[in-house]
């Protein structure tokens, strides 16, 4: 998974930066990859990781949470932060896809 974030950010020193923009799924890529590395991310944070202006990060992070994909939580110790996570549907979906799109990476270039 941190692979495929990585490879993401390897074509902007490439080609420019806003012919790749899909900052949602940044979001959903760095959702994922907390959930398996066990961590929390704060919104402030990932508004960093989706690569955007942080108003433009909080729209579609707005927009995940009402299609149910994304779930907010407060930090019950800090008022000023929440806490951004995927939903189990959306965890099934990610699961789902990282094991076709490995499965068809096997099949192009082998083990």
């Amino acid at each position: 998974m941190q692979s495929m974030i990585r490879g993401r950010r390897l074509r902007e020193k490439f080609f420019d930066a806003h012919l790749f923009a899909d900052p949602v799924w940044d979001i959903l890529l760095e959702l994922y990859l907390a959930h398996i590395e066990q961590r929390r991310v704060s919104v402030s944070s990932l508004c960093i990781a989706a690569a955007v202006p942080t108003t433009t990060a909080l729209r579609y992070v707005n927009s995940l949470i009402e299609r149910d994909i994304v779930l907010r939580q407060s930090n019950p110790f800090d008022g000023r932060m929440s806490y951004v996570e995927l939903t189990e549907r959306a965890l099934s979906q990610m699961r789902a896809y990282c094991v076709r799109f490995s499965e068809l990476l096997t099949a192009v270039y082998g083990k």
